[in-house]
């Protein structure tokens, strides 16, 4: 039994009467500074926002974007979910959680595979088994990588997400591998994998608020599932960046496949830190002073100081992207937008920052960069039915939702490669 009554809101008041719960989706972003609640209902293939809640996190809840304090997440949750299933008139009980931090390991695993008889035709079962070859290898990868920075040889990762990056039959790309035949087999395929612990407190959660957890979601892969939208054969290429509170997650997508994730310990936090040392104010009342960064009324004095604060920490999250990007050194050719969504991207410094400064000069991009917010309205399949505008530091939210119903009800009839594999690639 859950510590918590979900039965009425925070007055006591009772709740609103319950609809069919199967008819809806709860997608939860658990962020350093706020928990995000949105509740949509599946229609046909489009899902369509009726319910959000937003409620803000107490300073000890999170640490470098994992839970620090379950019982204290939950109760952050809760409040939200309250104001969602308020506005919804629905209690949603399927719910998709997100999942950040450092130890999060996202890359792009390529596997050659030489078939034994290249005449007979590949079948679902052999690329089941290769697809399991990939994630068994990955997963190994990314088990050495939390053992070596945890300093704990028998740490335990769990898969995910998966997706599909490309496949070749004998060096040719193909859009569907079922029925060819060929020699050699040569699949890419992102894989994510969490440490055991990550997911067990998110498991936590779900059960003191009473929620069915449909699946557990990188948060950059969800905002790239976000921007990619209900085409299985997006053509989207682009670098995302979610500035959150404790952590910046950046996913480079090319050609519709995820490349890899990455992520670093340096978010809007760490800009609200600098500003309470350099100007001698508490952290909430730096905060306070953040959000009022564009006020033209800041006296001149507190604004040199704001800004020399703000510009130190600004070279050093810069540096943090830089270093995320290198890592992708399969990528020959950086795609030629970077889109950005979180709280931390309202500070217009940052995406000012990264529309004029020569930070991208030494990556290999053929060009400057075009910036700009990911705007939720162009999110495709995804309908906001409320009267609360939603602005790019719900689109991670919103990419949940899409992660949750491509788990929920797979890919129906589509005989695409992407969507033939989905089935295979589902954890």
């Amino acid at each position: 039994m859950s510590i918590f009554s979900r039965s009425k809101n925070s007055d006591n008041k009772p709740r609103a009467k319950q609809k069919n719960p199967d008819d809806y989706l709860l997608a939860l972003d658990i962020g350093t500074e706020y928990v995000k609640a949105l509740i949509a209902k599946k229609s046909r293939g489009t899902l369509k926002i009726v319910g959000v809640g937003k409620a803000h996190e107490a300073p000890n809840n999170m640490y470098a974007g994992a839970i620090a304090d379950i019982q204290g997440v939950a109760k952050t949750c809760e409040e939200a979910l309250i104001k969602a299933e308020e506005m919804a008139g629905v209690r949603a009980c399927d719910v998709v959680i997100g999942i950040a931090g450092e130890l999060i390991k996202g890359e792009t695993t390529s596997v050659k595979y030489r078939r034994a008889n290249s005449q007979e035709a590949i079948t679902d079962e052999e690329m089941d088994k290769i697809i399991r070859r990939v994630q068994q290898r990955a997963g190994e990868n990314a088990r050495k990588a939390v053992a070596l920075e945890t300093d704990n040889p028998d740490v335990e990762v769990k898969l995910i997400n998966s997706a599909l990056v490309s496949l070749r039959i004998d060096g040719y790309k193909v859009s569907n591998p079922i029925g060819f035949k060929g020699k050699e087999v040569e699949v890419q395929i992102y894989n994510a994998f969490a440490p055991l612990v990550h997911i067990s407190a998110i498991e936590r959660v779900c059960d003191e608020l009473q929620l069915d957890l449909v699946t557990v979601a990188v948060e950059p892969f969800a905002v790239c599932r976000a921007c990619l939208g209900d085409d299985v054969e997006s053509n989207f290429s682009g670098i995302v960046i979610d500035v959150g509170g404790g952590t910046t997650d950046i996913a480079v997508v090319d050609d519709g496949g995820v490349e890899g994730t990455k992520m670093f310990s340096i978010g809007g936090r760490s800009f609200t830190h600098q500003i309470s040392e350099r100007l001698g104010l508490s952290f909430e009342e730096a905060e306070k002073l953040k959000l009022l960064a564009d006020n033209p009324n800041m006296k001149p004095a507190i604004r040199k100081k704001f800004d020399d604060a703000i510009a130190r920490n600004l070279d050093v999250w810069q540096s943090g992207v830089e270093l995320a990007l290198e890592e992708f050194d399969q990528v020959e050719t950086m795609p030629g937008q970077v889109l950005l969504c979180g709280g931390g991207a309202s500070l217009s410094e940052i995406p000012e920052a990264l529309a004029t400064s020569d930070w991208y000069k030494g990556l290999p991009f053929s060009r400057r960069p075009i910036v700009s917010l990911i705007d939720p309205d162009e999110i495709a399949g995804i309908d906001n039915e409320t009267d609360r505008e939603l602005d790019h530091t719900f689109v991670t939210a919103m990419g949940l939702l899409r992660v949750g119903i491509d788990t929920l009800i797979g890919t129906g009839d589509d005989v695409s490669l992407k969507a033939k594999l989905a089935k295979f690639l589902r954890n």
